[in-house]
């Protein structure tokens, strides 16, 4: 294995549209009614990304009580609020939407080579919506805050006497629709608008990951939006649906809420998952290994995802039959997963590696997913979950897949394409700083919960053991070292976008279409038919010393396939 350095990036030479997305029209309200997928998408990241802050301010805050046994900075009652917003804004507003609706809005139409997705105007609505379920939950705030946990749970969310639970419910049910309209604009857009020439097997892989995603997203949020009905019905009414003293069953709302749940954690993993295989074939600049399998198994995740609710489940009374079904079912949902993993290893073997920031992110997903999927056999197993399940081995085990990996592959993503996105390229050592702290941070954080959680300490708990203290106080160090390199990386965005130099149209050596067109990309994203060839064939890749940039040269695949065909 080698590594190549990446040009510097005072080095780059501008080939930036002077026409671009950013400067065609001006002012708010050509930015609020906007049916450009670009704009949308960056609307999309910065209202994610505010929503991360206020999620990452109520985590330390959680962190900071949990500092001390008893009571450290606030009540036992504010801190059921406190993880209870945590968990509902990190979730709903950050992680779901992140990649899907705020990346993939960018790329993917790009990736195909089109000028917009399928319905714009129903993309526009989407993030419309996305706003007004994102100010119902903040709304709760006020409206006197809820504390039921993220999942809602019956019959607590039924009976608490917090103001806020009604109004976060219909936030949530809200963000539902922004989800489904997402995913259904997704599916059209990548049946019907691929370009001639671009068949399924020529599509990035990250389009594939979308695409699942996307499936997930349709058939699953019903569910949960039903579910949200039924339980503000039953808050409102009285009805009794999930009431077992009227006839419900409260249990019968776990089945439904994690038969949306489950699946909605791949609608986080499943995206991340695209672009890491983006990220590591663009920047160890090597064919991607097996790229019919890596396609493949997202399909498989999206199908497995809808039959291993149950293993939420081992203890709530589920009878030994079902739990044995579905430990298996959970089980084998790991096998494409490993396939993706031992591919993208692969494909790092004997690769010409860059060591930038993008890359960075992707070693650290590999390596923090791996322990994420490890454990999970754990949680899968019969006679270890019940010691472990509700203890802080699960949350450990849940942020090293959803906050170690989702988040982890998002910020790779938003590294790998902000140059596409700004047209400024950032400073590549703060970048990279950044990368190794939250890195540092985050396994400080969550791997001591791990310890935690197999010594029988309960999660959600206000208060705790002594004995638990020294795990608490490295975790709380952690969580902070962690909020250190998250404003790093925000420190380097902005420098970039205030004084960063200007990115060419292609700084990583990439091939797929989004690497063809200018960066910022045009108003329409391509000039001129962009070509479709192998989206991960490096051979045709060159330098150009001139401008100071990567050029995808198809007249050098031509030569090459002519040259293949002549040596046969």
């Amino acid at each position: 294995m080698t590594t190549i350095d990446t040009p510097r990036p005072e080095a780059l030479d501008a080939t930036a549209s002077e026409d671009n997305y950013l400067t065609h029209t001006r002012g708010f309200l050509s930015w609020a009614l906007t049916l450009d997928h670009k704009r949308i998408g960056v609307m999309y990241m910065c209202s994610v990304l505010a929503s991360f802050f206020v999620g990452g301010m109520f985590a330390l805050l959680l962190r900071t009580e949990l500092l001390t046994p008893g009571r450290t900075i606030c009540s036992a009652e504010t801190y059921n609020q406190f993880f209870t917003l945590h968990g509902a804004i990190m979730v709903f507003l950050v992680i779901i939407p992140s990649i899907p609706a705020a990346l993939g809005n960018f790329v993917l139409p790009i990736m195909l080579g089109a000028k917009d997705v399928a319905f714009p105007r129903l993309n526009l609505f989407s993030y419309f919506l996305w706003l007004g379920g994102a100010a119902f939950t903040l709304y709760s705030l006020v409206a006197g805050g809820f504390d039921t946990g993220w999942t809602f749970y019956t019959p607590y969310s039924t009976t608490t006497t917090t103001g806020g639970v009604i109004p976060v419910l219909i936030g949530v049910f809200i963000l539902g629709f922004s989800s489904i309209f997402t995913g259904l604009n997704f599916i059209v857009t990548v049946h019907k608008l691929r370009p001639p020439g671009m068949t399924w097997f020529k599509m990035p892989l990250f389009l594939w990951a979308i695409y699942s995603t996307a499936i997930i997203q349709v058939l699953a949020t019903p569910v949960l939006a039903i579910t949200l009905c039924l339980l503000i019905v039953e808050r409102v009414l009285n009805v009794g649906i999930f009431n077992p003293s009227m006839g419900g069953d409260p249990v019968l709302y776990q089945h439904f809420f994690w038969f949306y749940s489950h699946p909605a954690v791949y609608i986080m993993i499943v995206p991340a998952m695209g672009i890491i295989s983006e990220i590591i074939a663009v920047h160890s600049h090597r064919q991607i290994f097996g790229y019919r399998y890596i396609a493949f198994s997202s399909v498989a995740i999206a199908m497995f995802s809808f039959i291993v609710w149950g293993h939420h489940m081992f203890t709530s009374g589920q009878s030994g039959l079902m739990n044995t079904i579905f430990s298996l079912i959970s089980f084998s949902v790991a096998i494409p997963s490993a396939v993706k993993t031992f591919n993208w290893t692969m494909t790092l073997y004997k690769g010409t590696i860059s060591l930038t920031a993008p890359m960075m992110y992707g070693l650290s997903f590999l390596f923090l997913f791996t322990i994420g999927g490890l454990t999970g056999i754990h949680c899968a197993t019969l006679n270890t979950d019940v010691h472990l399940h509700d203890t802080y081995f699960v949350v450990a085990h849940f942020h090293y897949v959803m906050m170690g990996s989702a988040l982890i592959g998002m910020i790779g993503g938003l590294h790998h394409w902000w140059p596409k996105m700004t047209g400024k390229m950032y400073n590549e050592k703060m970048a990279c700083t950044a990368c190794i702290i939250i890195f540092i941070g985050f396994n400080l954080t969550f791997f001591t919960q791990f310890m935690l959680g197999s010594q029988g300490m309960p999660r959600r708990y206000y208060d705790y053991q002594p004995e638990f203290q020294i795990y608490h106080v490295i975790s709380t160090i952690g969580a902070y070292v962690m909020a250190i390199g998250f404003l790093t990386s925000a420190v380097c965005f902005i420098q970039s976008l205030m004084s960063g130099p200007k990115a060419p149209s292609n700084p990583w050596g990439g091939v797929s279409l989004e690497w063809q067109c200018a960066s910022p990309p045009p108003h329409d994203n391509f000039s001129t038919v962009p070509h479709v060839g192998n989206c991960y064939d490096f051979s045709v890749v060159r330098w150009d010393e001139k401008t100071k940039n990567y050029i995808v040269d198809h007249k050098l695949e031509l030569e090459h396939a002519d040259g293949a065909g002549s040596h046969s």
